[in-house]
């Protein structure tokens, strides 16, 4: 935790180095009375980044969002972080012949996020349309 920013509270990220040493347990962002929290899950036969917030101090949740939807790629190694109405949750895709970071972004406190930005191109990141 950083002190002395407003609205700033917490960096979570699993701190390891590989995925398979990769812990699910992803630390919460807490923003104010907003509870983010985002992890990863293989039900769907590979593995997708899923998040949900809650406006109420953690007292209840939303509905789940499934951040990645990427049936051709394993999404892992997520990182969440959040400031007064922002929420970024970061995470790697992993194909047979690529290893991407990506991220996403919420500026209404979780309720939609923005598309898929690829962190590794290079050039101006953002969305073509």
């Amino acid at each position: 935790m950083l002190e002395g920013e407003e609205g700033f509270t917490r960096k979570a990220h699993s701190g390891l180095t590989t995925p398979t040493e990769e812990l699910r347990k992803i630390p919460p962002a807490i923003t104010g009375d907003n509870v983010y929290v985002a992890w990863w899950t293989n039900k769907t036969g590979n593995d997708e980044v899923m998040f949900r917030a809650s406006n109420d101090k953690g007292q209840t949740f939303g509905d789940k969002i499934n951040l990645s939807n990427t049936p051709n790629a394993d999404s892992t190694r997520v990182e969440i972080d959040s400031d007064s109405n922002s929420v970024v949750v970061t995470w790697w895709e992993t194909n047979q012949t690529a290893n991407t970071p990506v991220m996403r972004i919420s500026s209404d406190n979780g309720k939609a996020f923005g598309p898929l930005l690829k962190l590794s191109y290079n050039g101006t990141i953002g969305s073509s349309g």
